[in-house]
């Protein structure tokens, strides 16, 4: 029999994982990407690094709605919106504030995430030995690290429905959390350890990796940018592109942010907007955690990776084209400074290395893994906002199973890109 032939438009995380296995299921592959597989262009380069199946908990919650002034007053604020670009974001706002409004909205999100995010270290390791980068995946764990108790309760909400959805993490007090980071500023004094958390050493190398894997095997890379799709009854003929069209049987979008248009040539429109998140990295650093933090007080994820003490976070809503606003990439840096004194005051610029890129984010937190309304042909997997790392290997799992019409381990219904019709 023939093989049947998959282009996988996108080389990030999704798109390199479903690649993978494809491969292996008998698929002759193309992966379409103008950019550089793991390269500084992806969102798969420059987020947190966390690993963490525990990151259930949507952005927006009960109560969201009412700092939006602030979010507008504050350009500099952990999340931030663009006054120009608010009339466009407008709806996908309004969508966003509701997929929260209620602890039962949250707790349905979280229920239909845990899932995608279930066992992710021991998935991402499998993946990161078969590529021969099996270093790159660290499973040391994961901590949420508070001034005090108080500060730890008043986020309630977020433990309480993962303590219902089966998770578990020790309480670290003072002592315990001196000890265990030794080099971290004093004012934090609680913590909540997840110890089968885990973390990527260097994320954009990782998916290289794993993009190589799959052209070693058999797979295609191009280095083009899709345009759309030509489907005549219902069947796909074919993937457009810069460069002229490329015979297909199936398809699958996992361009990131930059799927919305991709969607849409296949007859499905989503509210698919882009959270754009910032990094710093400080090469060589004098201290550093040990494991992966999160501060409440910056909601930032401090992570040592190879090329230096990374801290990453920030949410601002400007759109695809917009400038970055470096100011939010100097705002992480000192964060980091105050949270490990041990650090020098005065950086010199050659040690801190900056990036922004844009997370594909729907406005209730769950991504698009499903049919395209004009072909079941082209199959949509993008949108995973701040899961994307985590989720990717399960994610390729969901995409094999519907290219296959075959039964998915993980109930599919809550990420039906219909589901905004």
């Amino acid at each position: 029999m023939q093989q049947e032939h998959l282009v996988v438009i996108g080389a990030g995380i999704v798109g390199a994982a479903t690649a993978l296995q494809a491969v292996k299921a008998g698929y002759r592959v193309t992966i379409l990407d103008p950019g550089e597989p793991g390269g500084e262009q992806a969102a798969s380069y420059g987020n947190g690094a966390w690993l963490s199946p525990q990151s259930v908990i949507p952005p927006a919650g009960p109560g969201t709605w009412k700092k939006v002034p602030g979010y507008l007053r504050d350009p500099l604020g952990p999340l931030a919106i663009r006054w120009r670009y608010l009339p466009k974001v407008l709806p996908w706002l309004a969508r966003y504030l509701w997929s929260g409004w209620t602890e039962a909205k949250v707790l349905t999100i979280a229920r239909a995430l845990q899932p995608l995010l279930a066992d992710a270290p021991a998935r991402h390791q499998a993946l990161a030995e078969e590529a021969g980068v099996g270093h790159l995946i660290a499973r040391t764990g994961l901590m949420y690290i508070y001034p005090d108790r108080a500060a730890y309760e008043a986020e309630a909400l977020g433990w309480r429905i993962r303590r219902q959805l089966g998770f578990v993490w020790r309480e670290v007090d003072r002592d315990e959390l001196r000890q265990r980071e030794p080099a971290l500023d004093p004012r934090y004094g609680f913590g909540a350890l997840f110890e089968q958390g885990g973390h990527c050493r260097d994320p954009g190398a990782y998916v290289a990796a794993l993009v190589q894997l799959a052209v070693r095997q058999g797979a295609v890379l191009q280095r083009q940018a899709a345009t759309g799709f030509r489907i005549e009854g219902g069947r796909l003929q074919a993937v457009t592109t810069t460069a002229g069209e490329i015979l297909a049987d199936k398809a699958v979008i996992a361009a990131g942010a930059r799927s919305k248009a991709l969607a849409a040539a296949a007859g499905t429109r989503v509210p698919l907007e882009t959270e754009r998140g910032y990094h710093a990295v400080l090469s060589a650093p004098e201290v550093g955690p040990r494991i992966p933090l999160m501060p409440s007080d910056g909601k930032m994820a401090v992570t040592m990776t190879e090329a230096g003490l990374r801290v990453a976070g920030q949410v601002e809503i400007a759109g695809l084209e917009a400038a970055p606003d470096w100011r939010r990439a100097e705002i992480l840096r000192d964060y980091l400074l105050k949270a490990f004194p041990g650090l020098p005051r005065a950086l010199p610029a050659e040690r801190i290395k900056v990036w922004m890129g844009h997370r594909p984010s729907m406005p209730d937190g769950l991504p698009c893994i499903g049919l395209a309304r004009d072909s079941a042909d082209v199959v949509l997997a993008f949108g995973h906002g701040h899961v994307g790392l985590v989720s990717g290997p399960a994610t390729a799992a969901a995409v094999l199973t519907i290219l296959q019409r075959t039964a998915s381990d993980i109930v599919l219904e809550p990420f039906d890109p219909r589901r905004f019709d």
